[in-house]
């Protein structure tokens, strides 16, 4: 199916958020994305640096290989409903609904996007995004860029504290305030041993 986005043919491909990166940060946006009922797909190239990692600061978990938290994250993002694509998005346009994500083989359309794409900033830059003085993109407390609906977490705003649970925070930190602005009233997310599934 097809249909016209701002004067432009493309595929009917609309999430309420799209994610930009899979590493901790990215994922960690899009599971409470998709966790709390928004339409969630998130692009990733694998390139993760977390495939040179091992965590042995990360709270609750004792030791894991960077390469298990990928996979155990991506599929707690999967179970909670976000669509995962293995593939890079090469251009971000802002329209007056939204914002096109462009990638080799589609167009995708979105309400808010979260970039957590580490070190590369480009696609940042490329929105128009504001830097700071230390050249990283400059964002609020809640993540939010200059642009409005545009998230930047983890090392892309900050220049040297790259960590994997800080980059988690950050993605939670965005998607909180997405949902928030969706509610129309701060959204706090805190769960209970009642809210947990029985398997």
């Amino acid at each position: 199916m097809v249909k016209l986005f701002c004067g432009r043919s493309v595929s009917c491909n609309m999430a309420d958020v799209a994610v930009v990166g899979g590493g901790p940060a990215g994922l960690s946006a899009a599971q409470y994305a998709a966790k709390n009922d928004l339409e969630t797909i998130t692009f990733d190239t694998d390139e993760s640096w977390m495939h040179k990692a091992h965590l042995f600061n990360y709270p609750a978990v004792r030791s894991i290989s960077g390469e298990e938290f990928l996979t155990i994250a991506r599929g707690q993002a999967r179970d909670r409903g976000a669509t995962l694509y293995e593939t890079e998005v090469t251009a971000i346009e802002q329209t007056d609904d939204g914002f096109v994500l462009t990638t080799d083989d589609d167009e995708y359309t979105a309400e808010y996007v979260v970039l957590a794409t580490g070190g590369d900033r480009s696609l940042a830059e490329d929105l128009g995004c504001a830097f700071t003085d230390e050249d990283v993109v400059d964002v609020t407390v809640d993540m939010e860029t200059s642009v409005e609906n545009v998230y930047a977490t983890g090392a892309m705003g900050r220049a040297e504290k790259w960590q994997a649970v800080i980059a988690a925070g950050d993605g939670a930190a965005a998607v909180l305030d997405i949902l928030s602005k969706e509610k129309g009233e701060y959204y706090h997310d805190f769960d209970m041993p009642s809210d947990v599934p029985e398997l």
